[in-house]
């Protein structure tokens, strides 16, 4: 089997960790990314793979990722945006933008464009990890920093409905590119999840809830599943996926006029911020 070249974002921790392990010792050659150095540097020793650092909450360090990555890896056949989370209350990144939507869709986005020439020439594949929460999610164009209507679980249920909507929406745009895309929901996973949110799902995280939940390796097998798999043979491109099975996801992942408009904002968002 030829090396393929992995680059799995939210990999300090939890399932992308889970999966960098799996991966690495299958022979891939995983590039992990994480927030914090300490966490990412430790995961990176611990598999000798290479890794990088990079808080989404700022776009300049994106931007600045992006640019390491194309330059040390002319060949990128899996990009897995896995960062993200539950955020606190309602704040505005450096960026202007509200940082759960910024961290969870925003800067995916922007990662995934900046690499596009070097993803469409490897005819790659582009994973997702969105939620079910994806459920209890409502996007308005028009208000992408909910300055109206605020809540911490319903702004990180918008964001990975975010997540979907930009599966979709590549698949229709670079599908015939090369590129292979899908979401999907890695299940109730027992980490630190939310530890840093006021959501009241991080309570659960810390009690006798935690031995119902999954471990990151179980967490990460829809993930393995998709990046194993065969586009068109064993999964969809631009659908969404929960237990290796097609899954049902809130009504407005379905709008591909939404899904259009999405992109355009994200876009606009993105172009502004480089100035």
């Amino acid at each position: 089997m030829t090396q393929r070249t992995i680059v799995i974002t939210g990999a300090s921790d939890g399932i992308g960790a889970a999966a960098a392990r799996t991966l690495s010792e299958a022979g891939e050659q995983v590039v992990v990314v994480g927030r914090s150095e300490e966490k990412t540097r430790a995961i990176a020793k611990e598999l000798n793979v290479d890794y990088f650092v990079a808080d989404f909450a700022e776009l300049d360090q994106v931007r600045t990722l992006a640019a390491q990555l194309e330059s040390d890896y002319p060949r990128i056949d899996v990009l897995a945006n896995n960062a993200g989370g539950i955020m606190g209350k309602h704040q505005l990144t450096v960026d202007g933008n509200e940082s759960t939507f910024q961290i969870n869709h925003l800067a995916p986005f922007l990662l995934t464009m900046l690499l596009m020439d070097t993803l469409t020439a490897s005819k790659a594949k582009v994973i997702n990890t969105a939620s079910a929460a994806n459920g209890i999610g409502k996007l308005d164009l028009f208000d992408l920093n909910s300055e109206h209507t605020y809540s911490t679980n319903r702004a990180y249920g918008t964001g990975k409905l975010a997540n979907i909507l930009f599966t979709s929406e590549l698949h229709r745009r670079y599908g015939d590119k090369g590129i292979a895309t899908a979401a999907f929901h890695p299940g109730v996973v027992r980490t630190n999840f939310a530890a840093e949110s006021t959501s009241p799902f991080r309570h659960a995280y810390k009690t006798l809830l935690n031995r119902f939940m999954l471990t990151p390796d179980q967490g990460a097998d829809t993930l393995l599943w998709l990046i194993n798999g065969t586009p068109g043979a064993d999964w969809f491109s631009g659908a969404y996926y929960a237990k290796r099975a097609l899954a049902k996801a809130n009504p407005q992942a379905y709008d591909a006029e939404l899904a259009r408009g999405l992109w355009e904002k994200s876009e606009e968002l993105a172009r502004t911020k480089q100035g």
